[in-house]
């Protein structure tokens, strides 16, 4: 596609691997089986929709997933409220990685924007 050769090169993906590690070991003492496993899959479904856009190797394509993978990155955030709500994780934890998705969501989008109108 032209940015990349494979999709462990891209940025974003990067940052979403790094950030789902980070949601696993925040949830590690939670003992609320569902919470905790919607968690994880939101923010696996973040990386694997970049990953799995990226395979189909057309931008169209490509930018479908990154807008699933955004969608997810919301869903995560949206957990943290209630993660933080339920003292599941702490304030300050939730806070800063709601603000790190967040930054990612931005980037997810800017290249989905990029693909559309190159």
């Amino acid at each position: 596609m032209g940015f990349a050769e494979r999709f462990e090169d891209l940025k974003i993906w990067q940052d979403a691997r790094a950030l789902a590690n980070e949601i696993y070991r925040a949830m590690t003492s939670s003992r609320d089986f569902g919470f905790k496993d919607q968690i994880q899959r939101a923010a696996v479904s973040v990386m694997n929709n970049i990953a799995e856009g990226f395979e189909r190797r057309t931008k169209k394509d490509f930018a479908h997933f990154l807008d699933l993978s955004k969608g997810s990155a919301g869903e995560v955030r949206s957990m943290l409220y209630l993660g933080e709500d339920q003292k599941y994780v702490s304030p300050e934890t939730a806070s800063a990685l709601r603000s790190r998705y967040l930054s990612l969501s931005t980037s997810i989008g800017a290249l989905a924007s990029r693909l559309r109108n190159p």
